[in-house]
């Protein structure tokens, strides 16, 4: 088996697969991804660069389409000086989400192409206009539109699509959701699990242990998209409430998803100015090394995450597979996973009244709300192994 795997930040969702397969007997894995990605040990992996930037005064609904053909030239490219030395894969695996696979079938028209669905902008009942703290403008709506120009295209010259959770497949347009199989990527849950012995020393010397009063936010970054604003609120409401808790929030204050506040350099500050909070009890990590994020939710004795109708962040299921209580928005990609009172507690998104009483409840009943937490976890270890994930991928491949 000759497998490309394709992202621009290589490994991205594929790093446990493409370190699985490549160890594989008789498979051979080449990555491919931007000069600037971090690349994966033991995996042979091809850096591209754009030959130009987009131009400035490109159309703004366009950017997004010339930086995809951009991408889509630069992985032309590396893929035609591998078929020029004999190269050609079986299959590619590949994020097409910035155009790195718009060209790939006129390179290897016999591979299969196998696209990872992550998100389809605009849809009704989803992200766009969910929160009406930031409406959604006329204008970005038809951005939007424009946009899913790429991911149509996408989505019909692959010859078989993947989404990891329901909830992002149902997204697409319903002429291409036969082609769209389910599959997680799976969660590493042997690395992920509770440590009733976890400590976890804060940078001003304090440390948290497992069973304390510990509230955790985690996000890449602290971002509306990601309920970053009701989580402040709320988290003004507990600690007036409840006087022995800490708050651990890891995340960076760059833009994922949205836009950054018109009034401050970013959420965090912005929130900071708008609630008042113990600085004592508030620890802001920033972004941390992974073992320091695997304690994090170790210690923690009430998790919450928030999203926007969106994409399903790794990070929830990592938390329920660590045996967190998990505190989630009432919203769809996260009540495809969590059951109210079962393996988890759900709140609406907006009401930062109930989510504070919904904390303040996981702090003082922990004995209590145990079998919750042994749900979660027992959830993601029957649902969302690393396992699964590889075996449902695996048949998503031509038969060796």
């Amino acid at each position: 088996m000759r497998l490309l795997v394709i992202h621009q930040n290589f490994p991205g969702q594929f790093r446990r697969l493409a370190q699985v397969w490549s160890r594989e007997p008789g498979w051979e894995v080449i990555g491919m991804g931007l000069k600037t990605a971090p690349g994966l040990p033991n995996v042979r992996w091809l850096p591209y660069e754009l030959h130009r930037k987009g131009h400035e005064g490109q159309h703004p609904y366009l950017r997004q389409m010339e930086n995809a053909v951009l991408h889509g030239q630069a992985t032309a490219r590396s893929m035609l000086r591998l078929k020029a030395k004999g190269w050609q894969p079986d299959a590619i695996l590949a994020h097409p989400g910035w155009g790195e696979t718009l060209y790939a079938k006129d390179v290897f028209p016999d591979a299969r192409l196998i696209h990872f669905c992550e998100w389809f902008y605009g849809t009704p009942g989803s992200d766009m206009g969910f929160d009406p703290e930031f409406p959604c403008s006329f204008d970005s709506q038809t951005r939007m539109r424009t946009w899913n120009a790429l991911h149509t295209l996408n989505l019909a010259h692959c010859d078989i699509g993947v989404s990891p959770t329901e909830w992002q497949r149902s997204r697409h347009p319903g002429d291409f959701l036969p082609k769209i199989q389910l599959a997680h990527e799976g969660i590493d849950t042997d690395l992920l699990r509770p440590d009733a012995t976890a400590q976890l020393t804060l940078p001003n010397g304090h440390t948290l242990r497992a069973g304390d009063p510990v509230i955790t936010y985690v996000a890449r970054n602290l971002e509306p998209y990601r309920g970053f604003h009701s989580f402040m609120r709320a988290l003004e409401r507990v600690q007036k409430a409840h006087p022995r808790c800490h708050a651990v929030i890891v995340g960076g204050d760059e833009v994922s998803y949205g836009q950054k506040p018109a009034d401050a350099p970013n959420w965090r500050e912005k929130l900071l100015r708008e609630v008042r909070l113990d600085a004592t009890r508030t620890h802001f990590l920033g972004k941390v090394p992974y073992d320091v994020y695997r304690r994090v939710l170790q210690v923690s004795a009430a998790h919450i995450y928030l999203t926007y109708p969106f994409v399903l962040s790794w990070s929830m299921l990592e938390a329920m597979a660590s045996g967190c209580l998990v505190i989630g928005s009432r919203t769809g990609p996260v009540e495809e996973v969590i059951t109210d009172g079962v393996n988890g507690l759900l709140t609406d998104f907006f009401d930062t009244g109930a989510l504070a009483d919904r904390i303040v409840q996981a702090l003082d009943g922990a004995t209590a709300l145990r079998p919750l937490r042994d749900a979660a976890q027992a959830h993601v270890r029957s649902h969302h192994s690393l396992a699964q994930g590889e075996k449902r991928f695996r048949a998503l491949l031509p038969v060796p």
